[in-house]
């Protein structure tokens, strides 16, 4: 699957607090046709994804006013989990993080550092998943 092409009308929504992390990554995205918006806190996270289409949301999980794991409940509650992939990107990678990730509806669980391609195929194949619902 060619990201440029799929990329086209994705997107992304990148929550991080670490501006410069937020700024790479928004950047390796925008570079393979993402359309990347980033919000360094929760609540204003959640105003955006309510406010516009969201196709897939990058989560930090350690963030100043709320959780990742608060954030991602409340995702699900905006949208169905099938129509909002979340993958939650975090330096947070002892097992019991992984799994309270995954029951509180994330589909993807990638730590810090993450390669770039890492990256980019899991949200490659989270949006594949998606349109083929």
């Amino acid at each position: 699957m060619n990201h440029k092409t799929d990329a086209a009308h994705s997107q992304i929504l990148i929550v991080e607090d670490d501006e410069a992390l937020a700024r790479l990554v928004k950047s390796h995205l925008d570079r393979a046709g993402y359309d990347a918006h980033v919000e360094y806190k929760g609540r204003p996270a959640l105003v955006f994804a309510a406010e516009h289409r969201t196709d897939l949301v990058i989560l930090d999980l350690v963030l100043p006013d709320m959780s990742g794991y608060e954030i991602c409940l409340e995702l699900r509650r905006l949208y169905h989990p099938w129509i909002l992939p979340v993958v939650m990107l975090t330096a947070l990678n002892q097992p019991k993080n992984k799994l309270l990730g995954f029951s509180h509806g994330a589909e993807a669980y990638l730590t810090k550092p993450v390669a770039t391609s890492e990256l980019l195929s899991t949200i490659e194949a989270m949006l594949s998943r998606v349109e083929r619902r």
